[in-house]
């Protein structure tokens, strides 16, 4: 697994000073368009999460449609959308979380998931964890039961994961948020 891990790490693009000085953004865009790293990135969550007995994927927008879409396929599972506020046809939950300046608010179908359905959430980076916190809430408000929380990538010294403390959560490559 080192060896795949190590092309999927040189597979994402790192952009320094972007969205601003001081960030060193991680461009999953590159990962995605290697149909090799986008193949091993899937079949690497698919073998994580392959023995949960999952019923539904919820995807977070946007490049966890990308991930959440293709795992689901691969696992012969329904997927769910998590949008932003007000980009849903139907009626809603949501859920508001904190941003560095402000707060956002994330939604999902009032009829995405049937009580005690078996969720995985995937999106591709954690960081803070304050968006999925957001989506653990959704699911929580429809009944669904949380068995797995999956990224491509982690940024472990900004400590997300503390967030998501009795959840089963994998990432497939690590690096510093800094």
């Amino acid at each position: 697994m080192r060896n795949v891990t190590a092309f999927l790490e040189q597979s994402v693009r790192s952009i320094p000073d972007f969205p601003k000085p001081g960030i060193l953004f991680r461009d999953i865009t590159t990962l995605i368009k290697s149909k090799m790293a986008f193949r091993y990135a899937v079949d690497a969550l698919a073998r994580e999460f392959k023995h949960k007995k999952i019923d539904k994927i919820v995807g977070i927008e946007s490049r966890g449609f990308v991930f959440g879409a293709a795992l689901a396929y691969k696992l012969g599972v329904g997927v769910v959308l998590v949008r932003k506020k007000g980009k849903l046809p139907a009626a809603t939950v949501s859920a508001s979380y904190e941003l560095e300046y402000g707060s956002d608010t994330l939604e999902m179908h009032k009829d995405a998931l049937r009580p005690k359905e078996r969720v995985l959430i995937i999106d591709d980076l954690l960081a803070t964890g304050g968006t999925v916190s957001a989506v653990i809430d959704l699911v929580k408000q429809l009944r669904g039961n949380i068995v797995g929380i999956g990224f491509v990538i982690e940024l472990f010294d900004l400590h997300g994961r503390d967030k998501l403390k009795g959840y089963p959560v994998s990432s497939l490559i690590k690096f510093p948020g800094h």
